[in-house]
């Protein structure tokens, strides 16, 4: 061998003699020791009380509605609409778009729209007779895809109960005869 390829062998050797002391010395100084009991405990909610907490927040939308003033609710709704705004549209008698157009939308029949192709679970709730109320709409804008399985909305959903008012309150004021208001709770 060539001297230079001693130097080389010796340099790789020596890096990995390093790594390996390195490694051990660490271990020497900070070793794991096993814990007797846990340094914090942890404490879960029960899952009643998880149950009972979504109940609340789904209703909560609904309960905003006939709590704040629907004129600024309905303002913030607007706003909150621009980002559904690339797949429908909000005009009476507006194009069907990516999804159905939204006039008259509270209280009408889940599925009314002729010229939209609804996915199987709208079209079952549309057979049902099942309607856009307050309760309905409030659910599935907070998670669609939990509320109606397999619905072709691509949208995750609007996790902030304030968004979902503002947006129901918007939705309802584009009709020639607004919804009643829910009652105060």
């Amino acid at each position: 061998m060539s001297m230079e390829l001693n130097k080389i062998f010796g340099g790789v050797l020596s890096a990995v003699l390093v790594v390996l002391l390195v490694g051990l010395f660490a271990d020497l100084v900070f070793h794991d020791e096993e814990l007797l009991e846990p340094a914090y405990v942890v404490v879960l909610p029960e899952e009643d009380a998880v149950e009972e907490e979504k109940v609340v927040e789904e209703e909560s939308a609904v309960m905003l509605l006939a709590s704040l003033d629907m004129d600024s609710l309905v303002k913030d709704g607007e706003k909150v609409a621009k980002k559904c705004a690339a797949c429908h549209s909000f005009d009476n008698g507006g194009a069907t778009k990516v999804g159905p157009n939204l006039w008259n939308v509270i209280n009408a029949k889940i599925g009314q729209v002729d010229s939209y192709a609804y996915s199987d679970v709208l079209a079952g709730h549309h057979d049902a007779g099942d309607v856009w109320n307050f309760e309905n709409m409030d659910g599935f804008l907070h998670k669609p895809k939990d509320w109606a399985p397999g619905t072709k909305m691509g949208f995750a959903g609007l996790k902030k109960t304030e968004d979902r008012a503002a947006i129901i309150a918007y939705l309802r004021s584009l009709s020639d005869e607004p919804a009643a208001l829910p009652a105060a709770q």
